[in-house]
């Protein structure tokens, strides 16, 4: 492992109150003090800024089971492409996540990638809601957090017994927000799906779910995370949980900031994801929840499939990738506009979803783990699907202008994507 100098970088760290130009020290694998140049690597970081590392609550790396889409070395090779250098994977590969077996498949394999993997625990066997998991033992194995993500957890006692067992254990339960008597459309219900005669996806749908999450962490005094948030609705009642003391934190995606149901005009599958994309008022909704504190992170739902399965319009399966835009995206919707500052968008995608996941990340601290991106702030680059360093193409900001490209990104002090030098 090198000793690495970043020379003459603009750090921004709003955990570590950093917004100021200098030099950082990274030496067996964490932050570390000043030290002699002599046998370092010399990084020269004029003209770029340095941040913490990008946590991402939400990802999905289709490993085990469907790894003809994505793996755990291909996913992390993409995270860090994006300056993600900690990511939480979802449960819902194949065999699902719901054996000390498939935590420990993954948690072996991923020692080797680009981007440390905290793995999600499923709350029932195979997310069917029919039976719930052993949570004590999948603890034991490695998760760092619970939930029958790709679906919502149907028995509300299930969700219940989750919730009380993670507070237990000081781990996270994360809430895929569904009535699934109301969903299974195809995109958002509205002047969209009538203009494309498919069945659509009513906000009622993803609101109910909030509802009842919201409900249980009110009723039983314990935390919760809402995932993918996507609608006014839901962002309003977190809003007003929050102002009542529940102890419910809330996530957004870089999707539902920049686009709207009216792109898939284009009949391109790449578009939808679910939940899906919703409203002008709703893409608004989420940007005024991320500046008021509603919406407390930033995840992805990266959620790669193959361009054969996206071919199909009506009949593709949901899901998008995100993890190499999503600074880039929100840098450009947030922040080149002039509604969030940097730290602040850093905060967002960093300290609070380390908060959130409880792990030692989001800082440049002296003796915390050295994971941190350098970009480019004013940098312009068009996104080229075939560009990317993940198997699937299907991103949603294909062709579009972005501005800030991350140049490099360190994880556990080893150099993990670098486009400063070849």
């Amino acid at each position: 492992m090198d000793n690495i100098i970043i020379k003459n970088v603009h750090m921004i760290s709003p955990e570590d109150r950093l917004d100021e130009t200098g030099d950082i020290y990274i030496k067996d694998g964490v932050f570390s003090e000043r030290f002699e140049e002599v046998g370092a690597v010399i990084i020269d970081g004029t003209g770029l800024c340095a941040a913490p590392g990008l946590v991402d609550l939400h990802v999905h790396l289709r490993d085990p089971g469907q790894t003809q889409k994505e793996d755990i070395i291909t996913g992390c090779r993409a995270a860090a492409a994006g300056g993600v250098t900690s990511l939480l994977a979802m449960p819902n590969t194949i065999p699902a996540v719901d054996t000390p077996q498939t935590v420990t498949y993954i948690l072996d394999k991923a020692k080797n990638a680009d981007a440390h993997v905290y793995v999600v625990g499923a709350v029932t066997h195979d997310l069917k809601s029919e039976r719930p998991t052993d949570i004590q033992a999948l603890y034991n194995a490695g998760i760092s957090a619970l939930s029958d993500d790709g679906r919502p957890v149907e028995n509300t006692a299930f969700m219940v017994s989750a919730m009380k067992k993670a507070a237990e254990l000081g781990i996270p339960v994360t809430a895929h927000c569904e009535d699934p008597y109301l969903a299974g459309g195809k995109v958002n219900e509205g002047k969209m799906s009538e203009l494309l005669g498919v069945k659509g996806m009513p906000a009622a749908a993803e609101d109910a779910g909030t509802a009842r999450e919201i409900a249980l962490s009110a009723a039983y005094d314990l935390p919760i995370h809402i995932c993918h948030v996507s609608t006014a609705t839901s962002a309003a009642m977190i809003r007003d949980a929050k102002k009542r003391g529940v102890k419910v934190t809330a996530e957004t995606a870089p999707h539902y900031i920049t686009l709207t149901e009216d792109v898939l005009i284009k009949r391109d599958a790449d578009y939808r994801m679910n939940p899906p994309l919703r409203t002008e008022k709703d893409r608004l909704a989420m940007i005024e929840g991320l500046l008021d504190g509603t919406l407390d992170a930033i995840a992805t739902d990266h959620a790669p499939h193959t361009v054969e399965e996206k071919s199909d319009f009506v009949n593709a399966p949901n899901g998008s990738i995100g993890m190499e835009t999503s600074f880039a995206a929100c840098y450009t919707v947030l922040v080149k506009s002039g509604l969030m500052t940097v730290s602040q968008l850093v905060d967002k995608m960093s300290c609070t979803p380390a908060k959130i996941l409880r792990i030692n990340a989001g800082t440049l601290s002296v003796g915390q783990p050295a994971d941190l991106m350098l970009f480019d702030s004013n940098e312009e680059w068009t996104v080229d699907p075939d560009r990317l360093h993940g198997k699937s193409k299907n991103t949603p900001f294909k062709n579009m202008t972005l501005t800030s490209k991350v140049k490099l990104t360190i994880c556990g002090g080893k150099i993990v994507f670098n486009e400063i030098w070849e």
